[in-house]
């Protein structure tokens, strides 16, 4: 599941397309389990590290929730008041906490390739739940999921990302995943936050929007992060609704069978309106609870006894 081995899931850039059918293939099952009271415990007896130094809701509950919905036990690590503000290094911090015997390790961390450096350090199994802007592979494969879902599949399906595509680690963990599907992805947003060389993942940026949805059957629309408006990748978030925003007018233009997605949390108003949002194609709370039951899917095939990824 990862570059060297198939204990960790650290990117998605690097599954072949059984690999991610088999979690996502897995996911269904569960959520049929679930569906029927069916309650797998396949992680009991096991204990899971939260370990995550960037703020995190979703994300962070999804994990803790998917544990506990297999058995398993979850520790949330309080970097607030962890030696990490004492000065520990993170070798030193890891290799300590390695030690108190836990099965596995959720990481998210705001520099790329640190839940990989964690994975060549520990022996237990790594899942990278966000890594700078590199890659979020659970969030990918939750997205990649709620479209097979709500479609059918993604084979021959176009996708738009929408929105703040250079600082996305969601954005690429999407384009790897559809790209292997044999979906066609499209990218769209300001120039300045198109990353240069783009094109080399497979993804095609859109000059147009208006004349790029009515061809689009899925629209997954990303966060405009205020933090960075003061950088000057746009003049004003005024202007980014105008010319970016997904909007009740240019959804209006869209196929009726259309499905808008965001990973969250949303700006009402700025790169979606509310109208949209909270409309009849939005699959967005479906993603919200998908993402449990992906996560537990993760989880189980890298942690059950038996369980391969």
């Amino acid at each position: 599941m990862k570059i060297s081995s198939s204990k960790s899931l650290l990117a998605l850039r690097f599954l072949n397309s059984e690999q991610l059918l088999r979690l996502i293939n897995s996911a269904l099952e569960l959520k049929k389990s679930f569906t029927e009271n069916q309650h797998p415990r396949s992680l009991s007896g096991q204990t899971i590290l939260n370990l995550f130094f960037e703020p995190s809701t979703r994300t962070r509950v999804s994990f803790e929730t998917a544990v506990k919905r297999l058995g398993g036990s979850s520790v949330a690590l309080n970097l607030e008041s962890s030696s990490v503000k004492k000065g520990e290094t993170l070798f030193d911090t890891i290799k300590n906490l390695d030690a108190m015997g836990f099965d596995g390790i959720v990481v998210r961390h705001r520099h790329a390739g640190v839940p990989h450096f964690v994975d060549n350090t520990l022996g237990v199994p790594v899942i990278n739940a966000g890594d700078g802007f590199n890659e979020h592979p659970s969030q990918g494969l939750l997205d990649v999921f709620t479209m097979i879902e709500k479609q059918g599949t993604v084979t021959g399906k176009n996708v738009l990302i929408l929105g703040d595509i250079l600082h996305s680690r969601v954005a690429r963990s999407n384009i790897w995943a559809l790209k292997t599907l044999g979906a066609n992805v499209f990218v769209a947003g300001p120039p300045t936050l198109i990353p240069a060389g783009i094109e080399h993942m497979g993804a095609i940026v859109v000059p147009d929007l208006a004349k790029a949805i009515p061809h689009m059957d899925f629209i997954n629309v990303l966060r405009i992060q205020y933090e960075r408006q003061d950088l000057g990748y746009f003049p004003t978030v005024r202007e980014y609704r105008d010319r970016f925003g997904l909007t009740l007018d240019r959804l209006q233009h869209a196929k009726p069978t259309v499905n808008i997605l965001h990973p969250g949390p949303i700006n009402r108003g700025i790169e979606i309106d509310s109208d949209v949002a909270d409309g009849p194609h939005n699959v967005i709370l479906d993603q919200v609870a998908n993402g449990v039951i992906v996560r537990m899917a993760i989880l189980q095939q890298l942690l059950s006894k038996g369980g391969t990824a």
